[in-house]
C-alpha cells in the first residue's frame, strides 16, 4: 500500500516518486481567500522544475487582491504534501505555497496558518486539532436531496439511508485508510440527505491540508456516482445546516497540557485561556468560521424539523453540551461548533490558533460555564453576547478586531475584508424572490 507523505520526515523528490509510483501528471493546487482550490496540471516529466521554482499563476484570476499589472503567484508545491489520487492513481495532488516577488505572500492562506504554527512554536506548543466535516448528497442540478427515499424527519444515525449511498461513503472512506489518516466513523446525519465523516487528528497543518483534500476528494466521487456533494452551510432551509466543528488540544513534546484531572471540565489554566481567547473573539472569528451570506442561516435558523439546529445561538461554553458555542467533550480537549462547510480550510484553522494564542497569551479568562440548554434557556443568559446576524456584521467586528489584525496581520485582514465586502454587495444587488412577493403591491 502507498504511504501517505503528509508527515514525511525527509525532502520527497518528486520525479522520483512519480517513477516509483507510476504518476503521470502532477496537480499543483492552492487555495485562495475565498476556499476555492485552484489547480495546473503538470507533466511528470516537468516536475523537477515545478518543484524546484513553482508553478506561475495570474493571481487576479483568483480571489486575491492583486491585478492583471502584479508579476505571477507563484506556487511551490510542498512535496510532504502528495497524496495520489485514490480514484484516478496516476496523478498526484500537492498542496503548495504562495509566492510573490520571491517571498510568500500574506494574503496565502496556507502561509497564514504557517504563521500561526510559528508563532505557536515560538510559545513551545504544537497545536493539534480534528475536524467534523458535514456535507449533503444532492441531484446533480444541487435542487433536491439525492435520494428521493430519504424523508424522515428524524433521520439522523438512519441506517437504511447510510446503507443507500453505502457505494459513495465507503469508496471515500476506503481512500482515507489507504492515505493513512485513520477514519473512524462515518454516519448519516441530522438533515436529510447528509452525512458526516471522521478521521484522526493531528497537527493543525496536516489537518488544514486533509481538509482541503476531503472535500475535493468527497466531490469527485460523488460526482461518479451521480451525484453533487456541497459543503453549502445551509443549501435547505428546514434542514439542519452543515457545520465543521473543530477538536483543539495544546501540546508540549508528548504532553496535552490542556488537560487537568482535577479540574471539573478536565481542562487546564492554559485550557481555559485558549477558550478565553475564542470567546472573546467570537464576532470576529465568524468572518472566517462563517465566511458566506448563507452561513447566517445555519447560526440564526429557527427549529428545523428534526427538532433542533445543532448550531450555536450566542457566544457560550460548557461542557458535554452540544447547545453552546464551545463544548468540552472530555478531558484535554475542547470543540468549536461555530465553522460551517463554506470555512477555507486554511483560515479555520489559522483564525482559530490566532484567537486561541491571543487567549494564552493575554491570559484569558472564559468566565464560568453555563450548564444549561442554550436552545431552550438562553433568553435566561442576560450577559450572553450574540453571534452577528449576517456576514456584514462579521466583516466589521474582523475590521474593528485590533487583536485579530495584530496577530493575522492587515496584509491577510484587509484583503479578506475586501473580498468578503464584495460578496455582501453583490448579494445585496440581488433582487430575491421573496422581495417581489412581499413588497410588488405595497
Amino acid at each position: 500500500m502507498d504511504q501517505d507523505v503528509t508527515k514525511a520526515c525527509t525532502p520527497v523528490d518528486l520525479a522520483a516518486e512519480a517513477e516509483r509510483r507510476g504518476i503521470s501528471y502532477f496537480l499543483i493546487s492552492y487555495t485562495d481567500l475565498s476556499g476555492a482550490q485552484r489547480a495546473k496540471l503538470v507533466p511528470a516529466s516537468a516536475i523537477r522544475g515545478m518543484q524546484e521554482r513553482g508553478a506561475g499563476f495570474a493571481g487576479f484570476a483568483a480571489a486575491f487582491q492583486l491585478s492583471p499589472a502584479d508579476p505571477d503567484l507563484v506556487a511551490v508545491p510542498d512535496p510532504a504534501t502528495l497524496v495520489q489520487l485514490p480514484w484516478k492513481p496516476e496523478v498526484g495532488w500537492l498542496a503548495s505555497d504562495l509566492k510573490m516577488h520571491g517571498g510568500l505572500i500574506a494574503q496565502g492562506p496556507r502561509n497564514t496558518l504557517r504563521r500561526m504554527i510559528a508563532r505557536a512554536a515560538k510559545m513551545g506548543l504544537t497545536v493539534k486539532t480534528g475536524v467534523e466535516c458535514e456535507f449533503f448528497l444532492l441531484t446533480p442540478d444541487g435542487q433536491a436531496i439525492g435520494d428521493p427515499h430519504d424523508n424522515a424527519p428524524k433521520s439522523c444515525y438512519d441506517a437504511s439511508a447510510l446503507m443507500r449511498r453505502y457505494d459513495v461513503i465507503t469508496e471515500i472512506c476506503d481512500a482515507m485508510l489507504h492515505l493513512g489518516w485513520e477514519p473512524y466513523q462515518n454516519d448519516h446525519e441530522d438533515a436529510n440527505g447528509q452525512f458526516e465523516m471522521n478521521w484522526m487528528f493531528d497537527e493543525a497543518l496536516v489537518t488544514a491540508d486533509r481538509h482541503v483534500f476531503f472535500k475535493f476528494m468527497a466531490r469527485a466521487i460523488a460526482e461518479k456516482h451521480g451525484l453533487r456533494a456541497t459543503f453549502m452551510p445551509k443549501p435547505f432551509m428546514d434542514l439542519t445546516g452543515s457545520g465543521c466543528h473543530a477538536h483543539i488540544s495544546l501540546w508540549k513534546g508528548d504532553t496535552n497540557i490542556c488537560q487537568a484531572d482535577t479540574d471539573p471540565l478536565g481542562l487546564s489554566a492554559e485550557g481555559y485561556h485558549f477558550v478565553g481567547g475564542l470567546i472573546e473573539n467570537a464576532r470576529a472569528l465568524c468572518a472566517f468560521l462563517n465566511p458566506v451570506v448563507n452561513s447566517y442561516k445555519r447560526i440564526n435558523a429557527p427549529r428545523t424539523v428534526s427538532g433542533a439546529t445543532w448550531s450555536p445561538n450566542a457566544v457560550t461554553y460548557a461542557g458535554d453540551n452540544r447547545t453552546h458555542m464551545i463544548r468540552v467533550p472530555g478531558k484535554g480537549r475542547f470543540e468549536m461548533r461555530l465553522p460551517d462547510g463554506a470555512a477555507n480550510p486554511y483560515l479555520l484553522q489559522a483564525s482559530l490558533l490566532a484567537a486561541g494564542l491571543n487567549g494564552l497569551e493575554r491570559r484569558l479568562d472564559p468566565g464560568k460555564p453555563l450548564d444549561i440548554n442554550m436552545y431552550t434557556e438562553g433568553h435566561t443568559v442576560r450577559d450572553a453576547r450574540t453571534l452577528p446576524l449576517n456576514l456584514l456584521d462579521a466583516v466589521r467586528a474582523l475590521d474593528a478586531s485590533t487583536a485579530m489584525r495584530g496577530l493575522l496581520g492587515d496584509g491577510l485582514v484587509d484583503p479578506y475584508i475586501h473580498l468578503k465586502m464584495a460578496e455582501w454587495n453583490a448579494y445585496c444587488g440581488h433582487l430575491s424572490e421573496w422581495e417581489r412577493q412581499a413588497t410588488l403591491d405595497c
